[in-house]
């Protein structure tokens, strides 16, 4: 566990390099997003993923990883909104903004080092490609609650489901590392 832990926070440092980066560039104007919007820019990415994995052609030159660490970053933002709600206008500013992301990552690597201790860290015998199909779930998961207007009758809320989706795409950079 003490090296998934290392681990995870490298993959968090680079995709919160990215979120700080293009906080400064844009500034919280995803602040106008709902958590819709969120969830399909979520599975842009994923169906992206799985295409790549699938089509031995690429007309484009980029890689997964790009791609998961959007899925991280479109997920803390989901958490954000969830917390704060949907705004008319940007209203935070890079530190804020950091404060927000840092703590929902906090209780993100909470809840993967309490599954890893349960499961055993069974993640690093999957395929990339399943932890790709388990996020894709997750979006249909979400899509259905949100369609529900957040009830669920026995199943978890909308924020444990963005939660799996940020670590099983950490995972996939730790089973295919960003700097590789």
């Amino acid at each position: 566990m003490k090296n998934t832990s290392l681990e995870f926070d490298n993959v968090i440092t680079t995709c919160r390099t990215l979120f700080i980066n293009k906080m400064k560039d844009y500034g919280s104007a995803w602040r106008i997003l709902r958590l819709p919007s969120l969830t399909d820019q979520i599975f842009i990415k994923a169906q992206r993923i799985r295409s790549l994995q699938e089509n031995e052609i690429r007309k484009v030159d980029e890689d997964e990883k790009g791609e998961f660490i959007g899925i991280i970053n479109y997920s803390i933002m989901a958490l954000i909104q969830l917390e704060l709600g949907v705004v008319e206008q940007p209203d935070l500013d890079v530190e804020k903004a950091t404060q927000l992301y840092d703590a929902k990552v906090k209780l993100t690597k909470d809840l993967m080092e309490a599954k890893n201790h349960d499961y055993g860290e069974a993640w690093r015998e999957m395929r990339i490609s399943s932890l790709t199909d388990l996020i894709l779930q997750k979006l249909l998961r979400v899509k259905q609650i949100e369609d529900n207007k957040g009830a669920t009758l026995v199943s978890e809320g909308i924020d444990a489901n963005y939660q799996d989706m940020i670590n099983y795409a950490v995972f996939a950079l730790i089973l295919n590392p960003i700097n590789k």
